[in-house]
């Protein structure tokens, strides 16, 4: 068996085995326990919606397995799962940071026009650049974004809503 390891944009609400059976329409089986604690997910970045009250895909998790597969994107997450929401379109912080209004988002890859001699010499009319990380700064402006130690381990990286 392969080891996988697993990052999925979610909605979840707590609820219990019996209520989520419900909730489906479904009879509970008989050797499962309906009060057991659990949280009804719908995930939000792939699968095909299966209820018709919800856009993405749900099902329903037990609470031990969710809590251990999922963060809070309101209490903090680490770099990588910051890194994952910035490459869905999203704009995350540091709960951490002194600057009112930072934050850093994704900016992906494209060309813009040579405005030097330079560029045009060297590289042309059109200079294309690869995807970075850019940082609204507390002053206003964006800059690329040069990730401290401090950072990159941090586990405090808030979902900017």
């Amino acid at each position: 068996m392969q080891t996988f390891i697993g990052t999925k944009l979610i909605n979840a609400i707590p609820m219990s085995r019996l209520d989520y059976n419900i909730y489906r329409n479904w009879t509970l089986p008989a050797d499962e326990n309906g009060a057991d604690g659990g949280f009804l997910v719908e995930y939000l970045d792939g699968g095909t919606s299966n209820h018709p009250d919800h856009e993405g895909y749900i099902s329903w998790s037990p609470t031990d397995v969710f809590m251990a597969s999922y963060q809070d994107t309101r209490v903090g997450v680490t770099m990588g799962h910051a890194i994952q929401l910035m490459q869905n379109g999203m704009a995350v912080a540091r709960q951490g940071w002194n600057g009112k209004g930072m934050f850093l988002y994704l900016v992906p890859e494209n060309t813009y026009p040579a405005r030097t001699k330079v560029a045009k010499d060297h590289i042309g009319e059109s200079v294309p650049y690869g995807a970075y990380i850019a940082m609204k700064t507390a002053q206003g402006n964006v800059v690329p974004w040069l990730a401290s130690q401090t950072d990159l381990l941090a586990e405090d990286w808030i979902l900017l809503g």
